[in-house]
């Protein structure tokens, strides 16, 4: 588990998608798949957090974005959470292979998303010294409900809206999609926490994993070649998903 946490820590640091290594760890492990998401929700925020210090100089000339963009993470985040407490279970396990097959997709097709979309942008040399657009406010918020719910694909999710705006700097718009997640992350704890809905051996052991995992990711990805990465994590997003479908069927 602290290996799978370690994964997603790193995948997490780099592009997003990392609970579709540690989301069905869990259920492997015979975890109900709702307690199973909110634990590795917790599990994997420790990650968040050494992925954002990583950044933290990447988005110093954004500073006073830093507040624009945790309002709505924050508010979506508490919605998302909420709204998965209150999932009926045989909802959720229905729902649970579209979820990990969608955030499959996302993780599979952003490459060549964020480029179409880098083609139909339009591109300022200002644009990170303007106020963030209230519409692109809007769609984080949507965004952070499902970070909140699911999450698994949020920072793809995140890094297309970025791309969308004119950001073009890959370590302003990772630090930015970091600082988003730990919003996001940080609240939907908060609930799940409240909840008790936790195992706290298995978050605390994975927690350690995922702090290694999301502090050392931006290495990884320079010494590692991302293709074998990304190959690895869409044969196991896919893969789970079968599994959980034919599980449920």
């Amino acid at each position: 588990m602290a290996l799978a946490a370690a994964g997603g820590g790193a995948i997490n640091s780099i592009a997003g998608g990392g609970t579709l290594l540690t989301f069905p760890a869990l259920v492997g492990l015979g975890v109900p798949p709702i307690v199973a998401n909110a634990t590795s929700t917790l599990a994997l925020w420790p990650g968040s957090l050494a992925s954002f210090w990583g950044y933290r100089e990447a988005i110093q000339g954004i500073r006073p974005w830093w507040l624009h963009w945790a309002a709505p993470s924050l508010l979506g985040g508490v919605a998302g959470a909420i709204l998965l407490i209150y999932t009926p279970e045989a909802k959720f396990d229905a729902l649970v292979p579209w979820l990990i097959w969608g955030a499959t997709a996302l993780f599979l097709l952003q490459r060549p998303m964020l480029k179409w979309i880098g083609g139909h942008s339009a591109s300022h040399a200002e644009v990170e010294r303007a106020a963030p657009p209230f519409r692109f406010l809007v769609y984080q918020f949507g965004v952070a409900v499902y970070g909140g719910y699911f999450g698994a694909g949020a920072g793809i999710l995140m890094l297309a809206a970025f791309e969308m705006m004119g950001l073009r700097n890959i370590h302003t718009m990772n630090g930015l999609k970091n600082w988003c997640g730990l919003n996001i992350n940080a609240i939907a704890v908060a609930v799940f926490v409240v909840s008790g809905i936790i195992i706290w051996p298995v978050a605390l052991t994975m927690a350690i994993g995922a702090m290694a995992g999301g502090a050392l990711g931006s290495r990884m990805a320079q010494r590692v070649d991302q293709k074998w990465v990304r190959r690895a994590v869409v044969a196991i997003g896919i893969g789970s998903g079968i599994l959980m479908f034919i599980k449920e069927a």
